[in-house]
Formats: C-alpha cells, structure tokens, sequence
C-alpha cells in the first residue's frame, strides 16, 4: 500500500525555531520528527511512500538523500556508529521508496491530500501527518491498516480529548460502542466544545479508499481558504462506510511547543544511554523545585512543614513517582 506524509505546512506555532527550519525537521532526541513518521509507514509494511512539501522544505529531501561525503569523512575517522546512523537512513528511503511532490500553496490538509491524486490512483492509500509522532507498542499505522483489511472501507484514528480541548481538532460523531472501533456518524472541523458531538478527535492517521478524492474536489474551502480533509471526509462518510478506532499508543504533535518537549523527554527517557540518568537529573530538578515551594510555604526562614514537603517531593521524583515518563525510562520502555 501507499502512504501520503503532507508536511507542507508554515509551523507557525513554532516560529522563529521554524522560520528557515521546517517543523518537521526539528529534532526529537537525534532524530528529526518526520523520521519517526517515515519508520512507522515502513514498520507497518508501507513501501511507496509520497511526501507532500512546500517552499522552504528542501531539508526534508536532503534528509533522506545519501551524503556521500559525510559517510566518507565518518568512515575515515573511525566513527562506525554515526555512519551506521546515516546508513540506516538511506536504508529506510530505499525501503520507502520516497518520491516527493510540492503543494504550490498553503491551501490546507485537504488540498495536500489532493496533490496525490496522481501516485495514488484508484488504490487505498495510508495519511500520516508529518508533524505527529504516536509512540506504540504496534505501530499506529499497522493497527489501521489490519482494520481496514478486516472491514474493507476507511478508518480514521482517533482519541478521546477533554471538551475544552476539541476546539482544536476535526471531531467525530459515533455510534455507540463498546469497545475500540466505531461508526462513523459524522464529522466536524474544529467544533466549539459545546456543539460537539463526542469526545473522540481525529488523530492525524488515516487509511482512505480513493473516493476522497472526488470528495475534495466538491469541497468548499473554509476559513482562510483552506480545504479541510475533516469536511471532504464528511462528504465520503455520506457515499461509504467509515470507522474510527481509538488507537493503542501515546500521541505528539510536534508542532506544539509543549508536545514537542514532552517527545523529547519521554523517548529520551527510553532509550538505554540517557535514562538512568535523565532521571536522576529531572528528580534532581524536581527535588530543587520542591524544596523551593517547601521553603516559600514555610515562611522567611523557611519552616519545618515546608522542607518536610520539599524533601517529600524530592524522594518522589527520584523513585520515578512524579510522572509515567519516568517510570518507563527507568524499564526501558512502556509496559
């Protein structure tokens, strides 16, 4: 099957970082972002791969291209690990097969997804939005794909968000369920959060039949011209059958500032070199902000109740007890 990565986007939420940088190229721990979306389309068994880019995205091409003097410099000098991570690259575009095209104008999700149109066909294809990393025990992409070789139509994935937060996201109206996989009813494009219709928000992973395409040809564009893959997808829903499945897996976007911290900390936190450490260093940290609070609530001279509660805190954070990155750090990997 194929897969479309859009990473046309300005990433204006992160500027100035992304003013010459695309966003899909900030690093998350020694990988860019858009890598971990290129490793999930191969490792769900995705092997033609289109990258929708725009102005000022050359980067990610130079990414994936060979550099052949770098690997000759590494080699010379003895640097057997650094070259194996480059060759590793190159291995992950020839599995990929990466071919790239340029959206002419920032005209939304939806016209990204049309400037497919012409790799596509008239075959399913896979959507993984290049600024959103999902770390899971079974890639994200896998898990849609099995869906819809079982129940032969699109699948979006989704994930129950808090109402305040809906505003943000396309939102799905669902049948009643049970379990993790749900009709599709209908769907909306960044709703108020009191006229929403539930609380499952569309997760920047997709497998679509080719019917969409005629279904962004009839779509309106909305606010700032944009086409809006979540209003075509609506019109595909009232033409065939769509499910959404709540997905297994942690979810980034990279494209928010806070996301793209928590990425960091928390993968970084998997992997062996840096998470013992890490963790000593982020308790020690939270043992210093404890003390600090301990010592404001206690008063000039810093009381009793006050360090008490700092000291508190502090055997917290080294145990791995102030948050769930922590723990997994220090199991290598989430359980």
């Amino acid at each position: 099957m194929k897969a479309v990565i859009p990473a046309a986007g300005f990433g204006t939420r992160f500027l100035p970082a992304t003013k010459s940088q695309p966003k899909e190229m900030l690093p998350v721990v020694d990988k860019p972002a858009i890598q971990y979306v290129v490793e999930e389309a191969v490792e769900s068994g995705i092997d033609d791969i289109l990258i929708i880019t725009g102005r000022g995205k050359r980067a990610i091409e130079d990414h994936f291209d060979r550099a052949g003097e770098l690997e000759h410099h590494l080699r010379e000098s003895g640097h057997p690990e650094l070259l194996g991570a480059l060759e590793a690259i190159t291995e992950l575009a020839d599995r990929g097969h990466i071919h790239y095209v340029r959206q002419k104008e920032p005209l939304g999700l939806g016209n990204a997804i049309a400037c497919a149109r012409m790799h596509v066909g008239r075959e399913p294809f896979a959507v993984l939005l290049g600024d959103d990393i999902i770390d899971a025990p079974r890639p994200c992409t896998r898990q849609l794909l099995d869906i819809f070789e079982k129940e032969g139509c699109s699948v979006i994935a989704v994930e129950r968000v808090p109402r305040e937060r809906l505003g943000s996201y396309g939102v799905v109206a669902v049948e009643p369920s049970d379990g993790p996989l749900h009709e599709v009813r209908g769907l909306v494009e960044k709703p108020a959060p009191a006229r929403a219709p539930s609380d499952l928000a569309v997760m920047g992973r997709y497998v679509l039949t080719p019917a969409v395409f005629g279904c962004l040809d009839r779509t309106a564009p909305g606010k700032h011209g944009e086409v809006q893959l979540t209003d075509a997808l609506e019109l595909l829903r009232k033409r065939e059958r769509i499910v959404a499945v709540e997905f297994e897996g942690r979810r980034y976007d990279i494209g928010k500032k806070l996301d793209w911290l928590k990425a960091t900390v928390e993968l970084a936190l998997k992997r062996q070199e840096f998470g013992d450490e890490l963790v000593t260093h982020l308790g020690g940290l939270l043992e210093g902000m404890g003390r600090r609070a301990g010592w404001r609530d206690g008063g000039k001279g810093g009381g009793q109740e006050g360090r008490k509660a700092g000291r508190q805190e502090g055997r917290k954070a080294e145990r791995g007890g102030s948050g769930a990155g922590m723990r997994r750090g220090r199991g290598g990997g989430r359980r």
